[in-house]
């Protein structure tokens, strides 16, 4: 006797074995549909995420925190998700987190407020503050993962950093522990292109760990030295 699908899924779900077909009834499996979000330009992809109520922090959030610098930056720093002073502004690293983060930037020649190789982008991997600050889970993450993706399609940087474990792990797909994955460049890949990344920590942990600012700076150093070598003639001094 057949079997339609949902008597095929209860089937397994009870345990009762595999259910052999005969040749010629294979299943199809349908081909994955397009990416929503893989055609958009920079503002329609913002009014996508202003929009998305994909997971539950739509329920909670002011408002969306999609990102903040120069659109055409060669260099791109993700955090991992928007605090309260963020959710209310809708702007990434304005708290005193973000201060600390564009004193380092500023030490380091750069700025979100600044032009051609000095100029930077920021973004997050979650564009909606999880309620309290707690840590972001995977299914949040999962949620915001194309936009981040098409974030750094749309700006094609020439080097990334990613700020705190969540961000790390999200962009590396890892779960190593941060201080293993600082002090080299590792690699992103996005469509057909692939990305250096450098790994630091979060500016909230800094505050937190003022003994730990000296090994942030010195991953600030190999991002520059990195930057550096993809294009000598344009480093940022």
């Amino acid at each position: 006797m057949a079997l339609n699908d949902r008597e095929l899924r209860l089937w397994g779900a009870l345990g009762l074995g595999p259910v052999w077909r005969e040749r010629g009834a294979a299943a199809v499996v349908p081909a994955p549909g397009p990416d929503p979000v893989a055609g958009l330009d920079w503002e329609a992809l913002a009014g996508t995420v202003a929009a998305c109520t994909a997971c539950s922090l739509s329920r909670t959030r002011t408002q969306t925190v999609f990102g903040a610098g120069s659109r055409s930056a060669r260099w791109m720093f993700i955090g991992e998700a928007p605090g309260a002073e963020e959710d209310a502004r809708g702007e990434p690293f304005v708290g005193q987190a973000g201060r600390l983060l564009d004193n380092m930037l500023a030490e380091a020649g750069l700025g979100r407020g600044r032009d051609g190789d000095a100029a930077v982008y920021i973004a997050n991997v979650l564009k909606c503050r999880p309620p309290g600050n707690r840590n972001p889970d995977g299914a949040e993450v999962a949620a915001c993962a194309g936009f981040l993706a098409r974030q750094i399609a749309l700006l094609d940087p020439a080097i990334i950093v990613v700020m705190g474990r969540f961000a790390a792990h999200a962009l590396l797909a890892t779960d190593a522990a941060l201080g293993s994955l600082r002090g080299r460049v590792h690699e992103y890949l996005c469509g057909a292109r692939r990305y250096p990344v450098v790994v630091t920590y979060h500016p909230a942990y800094l505050l937190r760990n003022l003994a730990d600012k000296a090994r942030s700076w010195e991953d600030l150093c190999l991002a520059r030295a990195t930057f550096a070598a993809l294009a000598p003639e344009s480093a940022t001094r």
